[in-house]
């Protein structure tokens, strides 16, 4: 088989998918190679309410009609039930002691929820990728993108059309031509390998590694005495994004409608060791053995497909694009699950790439945009490391990493609502890393706890004036009442905090209240 394409995007997961919608949207010839086929398990699956607003972005600016209904709950099962998803409220987080049951204190020092929508219509979402990606892949083939499955690339050279991709369908040589190279095939992924690019280090992250898979069985934590309260908490706490942390690493649990559950850790090397999690089933045995009341949760569970081990999870490329050739964030880095940072990245990244090519496509701006998307791309992968950094070292300080973790929480809610109100000097990106006060202060409180915990573990001292430098951090962003102790660590989702925050984004209480009314955030009079 041979073609000549104007643009070839490697890997069809949800991506590079969208990105062949795109680019047939602004009139090029595409062609989508994937090495394996759809369906297929693949995890990277919890969304957040500022990656649904950059699909939304997205789906507008390039008329995806069918697709934007995918960016909220109450729309999605409306227009696309049969596709697989899960409710995600919040983002639910619990500290364990290796070894003991979970404690419940009744302060919630060992707990954080933060809401992340008033309700489930407009609430986030779990993609259960089987579904989804299979679900893209065949809408940018209804794009009229080319699309090859079951193809194995094996080079990539100069031609005279752009680059020439050999490979290998199914038996047949193919030999494929392309004046822009796009990869979405993830870390370390084709490009990364043909063009011999060089790798780099995170430089205060632990090389974590990973097991996960899909389970049925699983047990909703409301069901579990210890996690009940007198109280109603903001959401129910199984529907959301749930974190059991503890020292060494974390468990994440994402429940989907279809009764599928996935569930795995992100292990430091040491607990890695310890736990060998190269032996799969055994090693999870092993680890729900250290976490009794994680182990109750699991008590009927089954997987439902084998282990996977992933022995290194970070990855970061040292170049990201180069002469009309580009790797998707989700190619160029990847940090961790934790926090479901890769979605936000990704369609940050996604939406420049395609800003690119729309506006500079064949003209003496591409390579200057081409490198301000690489030191884009990159920046933010290592701002997110930075973070994620923090919180690994943290992972045996539960109120500290709760802090720390607001960190977050505070940059998504003012990302949100400020591109919600269409500033044109609202933060452009992640983390708010060029808010003017935010940014860097955010950036030192991390290097602050790592610094702390590289010389053991914070004194009292360092401790509390680290916590009050987290405070004082958060407060020029604070659009939702995080600093707030009197919630005791549960934050719901309140119009009032949104609207008392309207000076720090720039807006009138007029102009909020609009955003509320725009954006489903009141549920409809009876």
């Amino acid at each position: 088989m041979k073609g000549l394409f104007d643009v070839a995007i490697i890997g069809s997961g949800f991506a590079g998918s969208l990105l062949a919608m795109v680019c047939r949207r602004l009139g090029r010839s595409v062609v989508l190679v994937e090495r394996g086929s759809h369906p297929r398990f693949a995890i990277g699956e919890s969304t957040s309410p500022l990656a649904n607003l950059l699909l939304e972005e997205l789906c507008d600016r390039y008329d995806l009609s069918r697709i934007r209904p995918l960016s909220a709950w109450g729309s999605w099962q409306r227009a696309h039930p049969g596709i697989g998803c899960g409710l995600k409220r919040g983002f639910t987080f619990y500290g364990h002691r290796l070894g003991l049951p979970f404690a419940g204190d009744p302060e919630r020092s060992d707990q954080l929820l933060v809401a992340a929508s008033p309700r489930d219509e407009v609430a986030d979402t779990h993609w259960y990728r089987a579904d989804f990606d299979a679900f893209l892949a065949g809408e940018a083939r209804r794009e009229g993108a080319e699309y090859l499955d079951r193809t194995r690339l094996d080079s990539v050279q100069a031609s005279p059309w752009g680059f020439g991709l050999e490979g290998d369908r199914q038996g047949k040589r193919i030999s494929l031509e392309a004046k822009f190279l796009a990869d979405a095939s993830g870390p370390g992924g084709f490009l990364h390998g043909a063009l011999r690019l060089p790798s780099e280090c995170f430089a205060d992250l632990p090389a974590t590694a990973g097991l996960y898979t899909h389970f049925s069985g699983v047990r909703r934590l409301d069901d579990l005495e210890v996690f009940r309260s007198p109280q109603p908490p903001p959401y129910p706490v199984d529907d959301a994004a749930v974190h059991h942390v503890f020292e060494g690493g974390w468990i994440w649990v994402l429940r989907f409608a279809n009764g599928v559950t996935s569930a795995g850790v992100a292990a430091t090397p040491a607990l890695a060791r310890d736990m060998r999690l190269g032996e799969g089933a055994a090693a999870w045995d092993r680890l729900l053995d250290r976490l009794p009341t994680v182990r109750s949760q699991f008590a009927q569970a089954q997987p439902l497909l084998p282990f996977v081990h992933r022995g290194r999870l970070p990855f970061r490329s040292g170049k990201a694009a180069g002469e009309n050739w580009a790797l998707l964030p989700s190619a160029a880095a990847f940090v961790d699950p934790l926090l479901s940072t890769g979605f936000p990245l990704t369609l940050l990244g996604l939406l420049r790439l395609a800003e690119t090519i729309e506006t500079s496509w064949g003209r003496e701006s591409l390579p200057r945009r081409l490198r301000d998307y690489e030191a884009e791309t990159l920046s933010e992968a290592d701002r997110a490391a930075l973070l994620i950094s923090a919180l690994f070292a943290s992972l045996g300080d539960f109120p500290l990493f709760a802090a720390l973790s607001k960190l977050y929480f505070a940059a998504a809610s003012f990302a949100e609502a400020s591109r919600r109100l269409r500033r044109p000097d609202s933060p452009r990106r992640f983390l708010c890393a060029d808010h003017a006060t935010f940014g860097p202060a955010s950036a030192e409180c991390c290097r602050l706890a790592l610094g702390a915990f590289a010389r053991g573990r914070p004194t009292a001292a360092e401790r509390e004036a680290l916590l009050e430098r987290i405070d004082r951090a958060i407060e020029p962003v604070d659009v939702g009442g995080l600093r707030d102790r009197s919630r005791r660590n549960w934050h719901p989702v309140l119009a009032e905090d949104l609207l008392a925050g309207a000076s720090k984004l720039s807006a009138t209480r007029a102009e909020v209240e609009e955003l509320l009314e725009s954006s489903g955030f009141y549920a409809p009079s009876a």
